[in-house]
């Protein structure tokens, strides 16, 4: 696999980020998903440089998704990151952008889409089928 290619998500709902999962694969992203933040930063700790963007829920068991945010881009400075909320949220820094809660999955595509490296990371999944329309 190319190094930053891989979109991680991270909500403690599971039934929301098998949703998202399967239709960011869908749409040609290589994803991976968890539930659990402590899950998430181990996934990070075992090879920082596979993910090129986090997706992550602002309330999350055990920390912030902001916290995690911040513990992720410690290992991995140059990382997008996205995160959700159902409540407002102004992200403290330009480099995190903020998706309102409950939203579509085309939303979350939209959003992906206009981050920088989008293309490339679209084309790294090679098992991806095409579903455009």
């Amino acid at each position: 696999m190319m190094a930053g290619n891989c979109v991680l998500l991270v909500d403690d709902e599971a039934v929301l980020v098998a949703l998202l999962q399967k239709y960011l694969e869908r749409q040609g992203l290589t994803t991976k998903a968890c539930t659990d933040p402590a899950e998430a930063l181990r996934l990070v700790e075992s090879d920082p440089r596979q993910f090129w963007l986090v997706v992550s829920d602002m309330t999350l068991p055990g920390m912030s998704g902001a916290e995690l945010i911040d513990r992720i881009r410690a290992l991995h400075p140059g990382i997008h990151a996205i995160i959700a909320s159902g409540y407002p949220y102004q992200p403290p820094t330009a480099d995190v952008t903020f998706l309102q809660k409950p939203f579509l999955p085309k939303m979350l595509l939209d959003m992906i889409q206009k981050l920088p490296g989008a293309k490339s990371a679209m084309r790294s999944n090679p098992a991806a089928g095409n579903t455009a329309q």
